[in-house]
């Protein structure tokens, strides 16, 4: 008893100092509060448990995502049944498609800015809200075609740039060692989300005789809500914070790289093929059948396939050097368009030129941006790749350029055969300009 009377007089003048417990020196993050209200260390094994289920958690939600905000993708199902109600031509009918592919990449310049200000919770859920609306005032295309200019091309625009970029910056940091695969499957719902949008539109409209308008209505509820509350799950890991961490990366500095000079040609002339051909699809086939059932499949299977090859592309990424795996995918298109012509008379033939080109085009939204992480760091991958994501703007004129020459040429040989051309230049570019984008390795 003298004992403990002796300590408590040598504590109270402070003879003998406080145990200091070892978890006042954490951060709160690392810290978990016992019983008694004392702050205690949480066990390293612990903190790596809780990030991996964390990480395991935000890669589907980032699937998710983006399998909403691929529905434009599926907008040539839409072409024929708004040609009819519209009394529309083939390259008016493309001008929702194409204002949309403006103003995503343009939005999204400004959003891989905002990303590290604003944190990637806040951008998701503010483009999920925007997106879903866009296709809400899309449904009010039936009293006048511009609510769904509007709607889909600018509102729906405005809600892509802000969202897309989130998954993609926030999974490359979960998972550092895989930026190509990551990157691949974090946006694969991206494309394969069209295949599931373009079969439940077809089948809305014809077996449930629903228009264009009302069926753009009930996607705009599907994806208000679903790209929202899974927006809502995504963060940066707790060791980085992107408020205090991420350098800003000057304008002048990323225009003025010659990589990315050369990375921004090379991916303009690959969106543009993939828009060509992916908006214009169902009037590719030039065969026999039943034109209508034939066509949503194969916007089904480019859909698909595109989604197959951002994780296919993402792979092969991971194992060579950035301007092989874009050098590859530059050539494999110019193949696919050449042949395409000689094999769009028969459905077969119709549904693997669908098929090659959905998968080509899926790898150029992920080398891209693999690419950018290779050179800038992944930290700062989303300010660059905003600004090279804004090669969609030219590229997306390609819709309406295909579709003005097959309404004057009624072919589309001569567009895949230029498409082709531009192709195969780039691929030279590539290679004679590979120095500015492998010097880093």
């Amino acid at each position: 008893m003298t004992n403990s009377n002796e300590l408590l007089d040598n504590l109270s003048s402070g003879k003998v100092k406080k145990q200091r417990c070892y978890s006042d020196s954490l951060p709160k993050a690392r810290r978990r509060i016992d019983r008694t209200g004392r702050a205690c260390p949480v066990p390293i094994f612990t903190q790596q448990m809780e990030g991996n289920t964390l990480r395991y958690i935000i890669l589907p939600a980032a699937v998710l995502m983006q399998m909403c905000l691929g529905a434009t993708y599926s907008w040539s199902v839409y072409v024929q049944p708004l040609k009819a109600l519209a009394g529309l031509q083939q390259g008016s009918a493309q001008i929702p498609f194409t204002v949309f592919y403006f103003v995503f990449p343009l939005t999204m310049m400004f959003a891989g800015m905002l990303l590290p200000r604003l944190g990637p919770r806040v951008c998701a859920v503010t483009g999920g809200l925007c997106f879903g609306g866009g296709w809400l005032l899309a449904s009010l295309g039936v009293h006048s075609f511009v609510f769904t200019i509007l709607g889909i091309g600018l509102l729906a625009g405005i809600g892509a740039g802000m969202a897309y970029i989130v998954p993609i910056a926030v999974c490359i940091r979960w998972f550092p060692r895989a930026k190509g695969l990551v990157t691949g499957v974090a946006v694969a719902g991206f494309g394969g989300g069209a295949a599931l949008v373009s079969q439940t539109g077809g089948w809305l409209m014809a077996d449930l005789g629903k228009t264009p308008f009302e069926t753009f209505f009930i996607f705009g509820l599907i994806f208000m809500t679903t790209v929202a509350l899974a927006g809502a799950t995504m963060r940066f890991p707790e060791k980085e914070s992107p408020r205090v961490s991420v350098p800003s990366v000057k304008k002048g500095e990323i225009l003025k790289h010659p990589g990315f000079r050369t990375l921004y040609g090379a991916m303009f002339v690959g969106l543009a093929a993939g828009f060509a051909v992916n908006a214009n699809l169902k009037e590719l086939y030039r065969g026999d059948g039943d034109a209508v059932r034939i066509g949503i499949t194969a916007v089904s299977l480019f859909a698909l396939a595109n989604a197959a090859g951002r994780v296919v592309w993402g792979m092969i990424f991971d194992r060579v050097r950035s301007t092989s795996a874009i050098r590859a995918n530059l050539i494999c298109q110019a193949l696919v368009l050449l042949t395409a012509p000689a094999l769009l008379g028969s459905q077969y033939g119709f549904w693997t030129v669908a098929v090659l080109t959905g998968f080509n085009y899926g790898g150029v939204l992920v080398i891209y941006v693999s690419s950018a992480a290779r050179c800038w760091g992944a930290e700062k991958v989303g300010q660059v790749y905003g600004w090279l994501f804004s090669s969609n703007i030219p590229a997306s004129l390609s819709p309406i350029l295909a579709g003005m020459a097959f309404d004057t040429l009624h072919s589309f040989t001569v567009p895949l055969a230029t498409l082709a051309g531009l192709l195969v230049g780039c691929a030279i570019m590539i290679s004679l300009r590979r120095g500015t984008i492998d010097g880093d390795r």
